[in-house]
């Protein structure tokens, strides 16, 4: 019960810190919430590109 309160506790610290961040570089409500919500869709070609290659060299060493 303690480590679902304590990881709840720092998702929400780092959520609020995202939309934060995004309010102060001028973002409106919404888009905040939306880059927080869906993070995926706000990635560039090269992040996804780094994503997808340690996804799957992790599932190599796993089935290794």
């Amino acid at each position: 019960m303690k480590i679902i309160g304590v990881s709840l506790l720092l998702l929400g610290s780092v959520v609020s810190l995202s939309l934060g961040i995004d309010l102060f570089q001028g973002t409106n409500v919404l888009q905040a919430l939306y880059n927080a919500l869906s993070p995926f869709r706000v990635m560039e070609v090269a992040e996804l590109f780094v994503l997808f290659s340690l996804l799957f060299f992790a599932e190599s060493l796993y089935l290794f």
